[in-house]
């Protein structure tokens, strides 16, 4: 009987600015009713402005300025503005770089309860990365973040079940997380998942709904999960192939939704 090495990822989340104002270009009006607000101390235009000069949307990229109204609106309690400075602090973008100000700031957001910082947060305390490493800590904030329908939490917090690292063991509530995750598009969470079913682990093996999630995932470019594809075929016969390729066709067209 083939034996699976599930592949554990707990993943780096990349740190992102999130958007406080829309994707699309913003108008020059739009721009100074913003300013003129910010400098009358409005947290949320002050938001609005870091992202503009965050992104160059609207104004010429600028990272200083980004962190400057950010700060104005993180000092303010802005939840977004936190998690945005502390991207800069982490990344060392207009600012100078500093992780353990950039782990403060995340908990700023995260406490008051943004899902992002939270998943950030949960994988610096498992790294130990700006904070002292607590296994615990990086448990209680991937769970509130996997809550709230964090992929990347999700994803992190089925790992922590499925190698029993922080909590019990428990292949079920791995499959459930990985899931979860797997159904949002990320990528990990569904060569994990495949390899769950693999191994029959949380649920009844699958090879069919194995070969699926794990071709999903390499569609994606999942380099992990490439080399798993073919282990699987030498297990499948022609029609097992073909039903995991339909299976595999329509969730991707559901949008990894009701894949069986």
């Amino acid at each position: 009987m083939t034996k699976w090495v599930l592949v554990f990822f707990t993943v780096f989340v990349s740190v992102y600015a999130s958007l406080a104002v829309n994707a699309q270009k913003v108008s020059k009006d739009f721009f100074q009713n913003n300013l003129e607000q910010a400098s009358a101390g409005n947290a949320t235009a002050q938001t609005n402005l870091g992202v503009m000069y965050d992104t160059g949307n609207g104004v010429a990229e600028n990272n200083a300025e980004a962190a400057k109204w950010y700060l104005l609106a993180a000092e303010q309690g802005n939840a977004g503005a936190q998690l945005n400075l502390a991207a800069l602090y982490y990344l060392g973008d207009g600012v100078t770089k500093n992780i353990t100000e950039a782990a403060k700031w995340f908990r700023f957001s995260a406490e008051q309860g943004n899902a992002r910082a939270q998943s950030i947060l949960g994988t610096m305390y498992e790294d130990g990365d700006g904070v002292p490493k607590n296994v615990s800590e990086a448990v209680k904030w991937y769970r509130l973040a996997a809550e709230q329908g964090e992929a990347d939490a999700q994803l992190s917090f089925g790992v922590m079940y499925d190698s029993g690292k922080g909590v019990t063991e428990n292949s079920s509530k791995a499959f459930k997380w990985y899931r979860l995750s797997a159904e949002q598009g990320n990528s990990l969470a569904q060569m994990n998942l495949g390899l769950l079913y693999a191994d029959g682990k949380g649920v009844p093996k699958s090879y069919v709904k194995a070969y699926a999630w794990i071709s999903l995932s390499a569609k994606q470019g999942e380099e992990a999960a490439k080399p798993v594809k073919p282990m699987l075929v030498k297990l499948m016969s022609k029609e097992q192939l073909k039903v995991a390729d339909q299976l595999a066709s329509t969730c991707l067209s559901n949008n990894y939704k009701n894949c069986g």
